[in-house]
This record gives structure tokens, C-alpha cells and sequence, in this order.
């Protein structure tokens, strides 16, 4: 049968066929197509030049059915607002890639599509499912493991209370001490908290982390507020509606964001919705170090999240054949810039 071109088919070639052309035996043409398998250099070549002639492809899911590993990781997303998901998903897969593993990516656009995403994961084989949002609560990930649905679940950059589950993060209590640290030797006296949809299992630590440091040093409790979604214009929206009709004397002097999405709404807000400077009025200091917090325009301080090595931490997990359950924290880089 002819393709759409009119060219003819090529025939089906097999792992047989290349063994024959290069002169060993079907499994040595398998070894030579896995990472680190006991091979010669010699035969590896033989095996990927008769691979090359004959347009041989070896079929990773036939090979994934005669091994208890699919090479397949599968990464559920669920708020692809947040540009710092686009900077995560670079560097993790880029890493995955690296160590041989593909990826499956899941787009999760609500909270009740997570049990059909993991079943569907569960159904292409994934050697692991790793949960990278906001909505993942613990009943959902014990609903998860208690169907044994994937073999690894693995909340990234954010933490689980569920002892089953391994979460693979920033180190956000570390972090958020050393921003502290730095905002305590200033003479800010009001600050405010903006943060993130509350009340998630899977959620960060940083929100208590400052608000203890802060008490501690202070003795008072910083205010805190929540937008619904990591949204900058929920944030613009929410400090110009809580700020507008305050006297400028009664204005925070310090807003700490929960990530950079947030802090870039809260600077808009500052200078464009209430005319105000940043930093001489109010300053601002997020988390995460997105691209566009390093440009003229925002100049924001930041904490840049160690995603190649929590990538790393993610390959060695994957390779491991011990159950992964706790939590691995990883300090990130606290970056200093005008904002604050």
C-alpha cells in the first residue's frame, strides 16, 4: 500500500532483522537501544549502523510490556497562568529527557478532572505521576495511592501532609527566613501578606515561615490577604480595592508576595492604580525570579527556585526501586534587587 505521497510503504523491519544484519543476536540488538546496558562499544555500533541502513525503530512500548518500567513519566499541570510553570516544565523535562525518560504532559483545568488525568496516566503505564498546581489536596492524593493508581506520586514545589506521598520542593522555611532576614534589617513597620489560594493540603510554607519571623522579631502579626487564583490581576484588583479608599499614612510600607505573579499585580497596582512608588512608597519582594523579574520594568527581588536540582532530585527518585515516601528540600538562591 502507498503512502499519501504515492511511495511506497516501507516494510515493517525488526529487532530480527537488525540482528541478522549486524551479525548478533536479538538481545544484544535490545541492549544496544537501552541506557547504560551491558554492551560492547563495538556491538552497540554494529547494532545502530544496520539499525540506520534498515530504518529500524525500536518499539518503546512493546519493550515497556516485558519490563516493569515504561520510561514514561507523566507531569499533571493545573494552572498554566502561572508563567513560572512554563520556566518548571523547561527545566524538568529537559532533565527527564536528559536521564531517557519521556514525558506525558496532563492538562488539569479543574479540580474534578484529577481522578480521570491519574486513571489515564495509570492506563499509559508512567513509571510516575508527578503533580505540579495548586489543586491536589490530600484527599485526592489518598484517593490516589489507595487505588494504587501509579506506581510513584510526587507532589513537585509544593509540600503534602500525606506521609505516603513524596513531595520534591524549594526549601521554603529556609527561603522565606532569609528574605526576612534581609526586610528586618530595613525600618519597614507595615507589611502586608499577599498569598495564594488558602486552605490546600498541598500547599508552601512560606506564608507562616514569614509571618513567624516577622512576629518574632516585631512582636505584631503582619496582615495577610488571599486572591483565589495565582493571578496578577486578581492581585492588581485586590490591593486597589483594599488600599483606594485609605489614607496613604494607613498604606502598608512592605507587601511580601507569595510568588512573582502576584508581586508583578501588586507593583501595577502600586504605581498605575494608586500613583504611588515602588520602592520609596511601598516595597515589593515575590518569589520565584520569572524571567520578567529581572526587567527594567519591575526589577523585583525574588527567590529563584533550584528547579535543575529538584529535577535531579526527581531523576533519583525515578531510578530508584525503594517506595518513595516524605519530603526533600532543596535552597534555592535569594536574589536582591530594587524593589526591596
Amino acid at each position: 500500500m502507498d503512502d499519501l505521497d504515492g511511495a511506497p510503504a516501507l516494510p515493517n523491519v525488526t529487532a530480527d532483522d537488525v540482528a541478522a544484519r549486524a551479525g548478533v543476536s536479538r538481545w544484544t540488538v535490545a541492549r544496544a537501544f537501552k541506557k547504560d546496558a551491558s554492551i560492547s562499544e563495538r556491538s552497540r555500533r554494529s547494532v545502530l549502523a544496520a539499525a540506520e541502513e534498515l530504518g529500524y525503530v525500536p518499539d518503546l512500548l512493546a519493550a515497556s510490556l516485558a519490563s516493569d518500567r515504561s520510561g514514561l513519566v507523566a507531569l499533571l499541570v493545573d494552572d498554566f497562568d502561572n508563567p513560572h510553570k512554563l520556566v518548571m516544565l523547561e527545566s524538568l523535562t529537559r532533565v527527564l529527557q536528559r536521564e531517557g525518560w519521556g514525558t506525558l504532559l496532563i492538562n488539569i483545568g479543574h479540580e474534578s478532572e484529577i481522578p480521570q488525568a491519574l486513571l489515564t496516566a495509570s492506563q499509559r503505564r508512567v513509571d510516575a505521576a508527578v503533580l505540579i498546581g495548586t489543586e491536589f489536596d490530600d484527599a485526592i492524593i489518598g484517593t490516589a495511592l489507595g487505588a494504587r493508581r501509579v506506581k510513584k506520586l510526587i507532589v513537585f514545589a509544593r509540600v503534602s501532609q500525606d506521609p505516603q506521598t513524596l513531595s520534591i520542593c524549594c526549601d521554603d522555611a529556609a527561603a522565606m527566613r532569609e528574605i526576612a532576614d534581609h526586610l528586618l534589617a530595613r525600618p519597614f513597620r507595615r507589611p502586608l501578606f499577599v498569598g495564594g489560594p488558602d486552605g490546600f493540603s498541598a500547599t508552601l510554607m512560606r506564608k507562616a515561615t514569614f509571618l513567624e519571623a516577622w512576629r518574632e522579631r516585631r512582636g505584631v502579626t503582619p496582615e495577610v490577604v488571599h486572591v483565589p487564583r495565582y493571578d496578577a490581576r486578581r492581585a492588581f484588583d485586590l490591593l486597589i480595592d483594599r488600599l483606594r479608599d485609605q489614607p496613604e499614612a494607613e498604606h502598608p510600607d512592605l507587601v511580601v508576595c507569595e510568588n512573582d505573579v502576584l508581586a508583578i499585580g501588586v507593583m501595577d497596582a502600586i504605581r498605575h492604580g494608586l500613583g504611588r512608588s515602588v520602592p520609596d512608597d511601598i516595597a515589593v519582594v515575590g518569589f520565584d525570579d520569572i524571567p520578567l523579574a529581572a526587567s527594567p520594568a519591575y526589577e523585583l527581588t525574588s527567590y529563584r527556585q533550584p528547579l535543575a536540582a529538584m529535577g535531579d532530585a526527581l531523576v533519583a527518585v525515578l531510578k530508584s526501586s525503594a517506595e518513595s515516601a516524605g519530603r526533600q528540600f532543596v535552597r534555592g538562591e535569594f536574589v536582591v534587587r530594587r524593589s526591596a
